[in-house]
């Protein structure tokens, strides 16, 4: 990907997730990005594949945090992990996260395939530790993932005393 490539997908972002995809437009991108905005149809199509690459971008990083998560042999080192996922957002990333979450509200969108590899290590992980019902178990773990991540994305508040309230509920608190 070129250097305007990368700058119209950056503001794109930042603008997507401060303003929202429907209320952005390539205009404004292009202003911001201090480029035409008949290179943003060059390089991208129109909007949706201005999208399309930065979801595409943000599916492959998420695959990369649940394979690190999905590598672990130790199941409660597993949840533990799961559910730390939002407190181990690296800040730059954190308008990607600010987006996925506003569309799936705004638009819909729920990109089950990329969290699919971490519900499957997650049911082994429950399953493991002896849990009655480990698929509700994991869509319970999912549900909180996401509360988590409002959290902090959007209320952008700490959450580490709420993962160890839910750690200790588990009796899940790993010693390290």
């Amino acid at each position: 990907m070129t250097n305007k490539q990368n700058l119209i997908l950056e503001h794109a972002l930042e603008l997507f997730a401060t303003n929202g995809f429907d209320a952005t437009s390539t205009k404004r991108i292009a202003e911001q990005a201090g480029v035409s905005e008949g290179l943003i149809f060059r390089h991208f199509t129109n909007k949706e594949g201005l999208l399309n690459a930065i979801v595409s971008y943000g599916t492959n990083k998420a695959s990369s945090y649940f394979e690190k998560i999905c590598s672990l042999t130790s199941p409660k080192e597993v949840i533990t992990q799961s559910l730390s996922l939002s407190k181990n957002i690296d800040s730059n990333e954190e308008n990607f996260w600010r987006l996925m979450y506003a569309l799936k509200w705004q638009r819909g969108f729920y990109n089950n395939d990329a969290f699919e590899s971490l519900k499957i290590k997650l049911v082994w992980a429950f399953r493991e530790l002896g849990f009655e019902h480990p698929e509700l178990e994991t869509r319970i773990i999912e549900v909180w993932i996401d509360g988590l991540a409002t959290e902090r994305l959007l209320k952008k508040s700490p959450n580490n005393e709420l993962i160890e309230i839910i750690l200790n509920k588990y009796n899940l608190t790993c010693k390290k």
